[in-house]
């Protein structure tokens, strides 16, 4: 089972590459540092400040300006994200992330899923926010209990 999300964003798929893997973009819109610039091979920290939290993310895969592959989770036993990017037209991108890994039962990996999704879309949110109107204060905004 894995974990679809989709969104247009009104930039160019450079743009929208550009914001994940340079740390001087990426706590515009998701967390609010990163290590270094995302490269294949490297293992990137990556931290949220609102929530007291960090994780390394091993990047696994790049292909500049079309996708972004990534491992996160405990002791490099958690879900590969794939970060695809389809250009529409020198205005347009379309984003697509796919998460891999839920392990459990259908039940527990359905509620995984459903919260993970949540944080997605949240993001995609931000980023959207972020490239298309300049908006950088919606990335704390989700409460987590």
């Amino acid at each position: 089972m894995d974990n679809i999300t989709r969104f247009q964003i009104m930039k160019p798929a450079k743009e929208v590459y550009e914001a994940f893997v340079d740390p001087a973009k990426i706590g515009n819109f998701w967390f609010s540092s990163s290590s270094a610039r995302w490269e294949k091979g490297k293992t990137i920290t990556v931290t949220y400040e609102e929530y007291n939290a960090q994780a390394d993310l091993e990047i696994v895969d790049l292909e500049r300006n079309k996708k972004i592959v990534f491992r996160w989770g405990a002791n490099g036993e958690g879900h590969i994200v794939t970060i695809s990017l389809a250009e529409l037209d020198d205005a347009s991108t379309i984003i697509e992330i796919i998460e891999e890994g839920f392990q459990g039962s259908d039940d527990e990996s359905i509620l995984q899923i459903l919260d993970n999704k949540e944080g997605w879309v949240f993001m995609l949110s931000c980023l959207k926010a972020y490239l298309e109107f300049g908006v950088t204060t919606l990335r704390g905004g989700l409460v987590k209990e």
